[in-house]
């Protein structure tokens, strides 16, 4: 689960309390800042192709139990729901 950010925007200058038009799914505001703390990234699975989020990828796969490379699949883009979210595309 992520937390809201705290303090001052760096594009506006508003605090983050203060900004109402926010998505609640993935923080993203009209305004341009991402509203949600960091949170640790995605990783796909090259073998079977599950999906984790942790900091690094793990040694070995949860779902297949096989060491396989992981990609990481986090989305850092708004078009695709920013932080928080998996990048469909990946």
């Amino acid at each position: 689960m992520s937390k809201a950010k705290t303090g001052k925007c760096e594009e506006c200058g508003k605090n983050y309390e203060d900004i109402k038009d926010v998505c609640g799914h993935c923080g993203y505001s009209a305004h341009g800042a991402f509203m949600m703390a960091e949170q640790d990234p995605f990783w796909k699975c090259g073998g079977c192709g599950r999906t984790v989020q942790t900091k690094t990828p793990p040694k070995k796969c949860p779902g297949c139990g096989e060491v396989c490379d992981f990609k990481n699949v986090t989305c850092y883009e708004p078009e695709c729901g920013g932080p928080g979210n998996i990048d469909q595309k990946l």
